[in-house]
């Protein structure tokens, strides 16, 4: 390439992290590439102080970014996975998945059985809040936004007792020790995506496609590709919490999802195991399993239709 590859990225800290990681990545593979980082600002930077769910559209950390790129003003970018829609954008492609970091949830404060009752425990999930809230139904929810550092500031100036937040951002930016616990999937089942990087191009971009392929991780793609298709069975994401989270052992591919009542009094829950090379019918599979179990009642007692993200 003639000139540097342009690589769109938000301008948060954690973000600028993970694109320049992935620059690194696609540096040392391809000797004497040129990679810019190119600044994009989304509407959920935009409008930090609103709580995400009233915020309109799908992707509102990733859309404008892939506007940039399907206007031709980057050559590809860098998301959280767990910030992309279920559906791929038309005209775009995930063309490469670097090995994906720790996907679990992390307490910040205290560990959860140290909590007293009626702990004031700060998230801007849903999907955080109802799993926790299954398990505690004393707790009180603090909704919270803003980036890695301002979510902690708060955590000491409001003196709640607890935050919520990913272990791969507070690794990523070197605040691991900040980490009381790290969430045991059985109690807090990760966001479709979460702990993985998705870099993503124009599918006619044959060019960056082929520069990219060379740090996409297998084991991720065929997780991120079963956890993706159990979010897209289910319409995408809602309002309705969902969670997944797949992984590769022992040469087959386990998936586990989750459908929740907002409050936490109902979870329905449930786990298949498949081939590695379908990991979309796995996805598709349990998705079936599980609105055939109780989530097509949570889902129409939402009485919205299914569509993304709760992180």
């Amino acid at each position: 390439m003639s000139r540097p590859l342009r690589l769109g990225t938000r301008g948060s800290q954690l973000a600028l992290w993970q694109a320049e990681h992935v620059a690194a990545a696609l540096r040392a593979k391809h000797p004497g590439l040129a990679v810019e980082l190119t600044i994009v600002t989304t509407q959920g930077d935009r409008a930090a102080d609103v709580p995400l769910k009233l915020l309109s559209g799908q992707g509102v950390f990733a859309r404008a970014i892939e506007d940039a790129l399907l206007g031709g003003q980057v050559d590809l970018a860098v998301h959280s996975l767990k910030d992309l829609p279920g559906q791929d954008r038309p005209g775009l492609a995930l063309a490469a998945f670097p090995p994906r970091a720790d996907p679990r949830d992390a307490l910040v404060g205290v560990r959860f059985a140290a909590l007293p009752p009626g702990a004031r425990v700060a998230t801007s999930s849903p999907r955080r809040a109802a799993q926790l809230l299954a398990a505690r139904p004393d707790l009180t929810i603090v909704a919270v936004r803003g980036n890695l550092d301002t979510r902690l500031r708060k955590l000491d100036a409001e003196r709640w007792d607890a935050l919520v937040l990913a272990v791969a951002g507070l690794e990523r930016l070197g605040l691991a020790a900040r980490i009381a616990e790290a969430l045991p999937l059985d109690l807090c089942l990760p966001a479709v995506g979460q702990g993985a990087l998705a870099a993503q191009c124009r599918a006619d971009d044959a060019s960056t496609r082929t520069l990219l392929a060379a740090v996409d991780d297998r084991a991720t793609r065929l997780a991120v590709e079963a956890e993706r298709a159990l979010l897209a069975a289910l319409g995408g994401g809602c309002k309705v919490p969902i969670a997944g989270h797949a992984w590769l052992a022992d040469g087959v591919l386990r998936l586990d999802g989750l459908l929740a009542a907002a409050d936490g009094s109902r979870l329905v829950r449930d786990t298949l195991v498949g081939a590695p090379d379908e990991p979309a019918a796995l996805g598709r599979a349990l998705a079936a399993r599980l609105l055939a179990r109780g989530g097509a009642d949570l889902l129409a007692a939402d009485q919205v239709q299914p569509v993304p993200g709760s992180g």
